[in-house]
């Protein structure tokens, strides 16, 4: 993909995450018709992908395969292939890498993120070599989650050293995580892009009220970006959002300003996509 800043935006929602419920927010969608619906909102406000959590019935973080097969569904029948779908393998500190690994195996989705320092060191690099190597040969479209430029040296040197074989991977800039409040601002991606090597396609997502002027930043300097109620709950002004769907649309205008045509899922899959 083109990293240039004329190149089409991919905007992804990320409705919900592991631990937002309606205590937060009334909207944040639980259940599989939530997250399709909310799926066909963010879809019209410009969103081309879906990241997907999934919740146990009393809400709780879930990786469980047959919930995100039925969350697949329900968003399928709700966007049609309009949408790249997205699931997670995020720990939340309740499983393990072999468990985040295995409900990729078992769910074989369009589309995965995974965070590579919950993978490595946690695994033998052989174990983390065969896994890389395994979500190439099965097509998905993967996006590895890096949370400081820590992470991003790591990703480097295991690429470096072939590790990590060579592929259509999607780098994911995580802004502020670890900040007081889980606050992020636009510099925070400086880090990050004074070390990247421009050997991969990058997004990034940022908690707290600067969400959309990170995803502005973001869009001027040629990356992608995520956004949603997963992260943050408010608008550019600081008003709490309606939905998900108004948090992708202050994206996507956006995005528009600065002359950055929104990209499809269909341009996403030739994209990172070998078949």
């Amino acid at each position: 993909m083109s990293m240039h800043a004329s190149s089409p935006i991919i905007i992804t929602a990320a409705p919900n995450g592991a631990y937002k419920t309606h205590a937060q927010h009334a909207t944040v969608p639980l259940t599989a018709p939530a997250l399709a619906a909310t799926a066909r909102a963010c879809l019209d406000a410009g969103a081309s992908m879906l990241h997907m959590h999934v919740r146990t019935p009393d809400g709780a973080h879930s990786l469980d395969a047959a919930t995100y097969l039925d969350a697949t569904a329900a968003v399928r029948k709700a966007v049609g292939h309009e949408l790249v779908i997205q699931i997670t393998t995020e720990a939340a500190g309740v499983y393990a890498p072999p468990a985040q690994m295995a409900v990729v195996r078992e769910v074989q989705p369009e589309a995965v993120s995974v965070a590579l320092r919950e993978l490595a060191p946690a695994v033998d690099e052989a174990a983390l070599a065969g896994f890389f190597g395994w979500l190439l040969d099965a097509d998905i479209m993967t996006q590895v989650i890096l949370y400081d430029d820590n992470d991003l040296a790591q990703w480097q040197a295991l690429r470096t050293r072939g590790v990590i074989p060579d592929g259509p991977w999607f780098l994911l800039f995580v802004l502020g995580r670890y900040s007081a409040g889980q606050t992020s601002s636009p510099t925070d991606l400086l880090p990050f892009l004074q070390a990247h090597d421009n050997a991969y396609p990058w997004a990034m997502c940022a908690f707290g009220a600067q969400e959309h002027a990170c995803a502005a930043a973001a869009a001027a300097l040629g990356g992608h970006a995520r956004v949603g109620f997963e992260n943050n709950l408010l608008l550019k002004d600081g008003s709490l959002a309606p939905d998900n769907a108004a948090l992708v649309r202050q994206a996507a205008e956006a995005a528009r300003v600065i002359g950055r045509p929104l990209a499809t899922a269909d341009h996403i899959r030739a994209t990172f996509r070998r078949a």
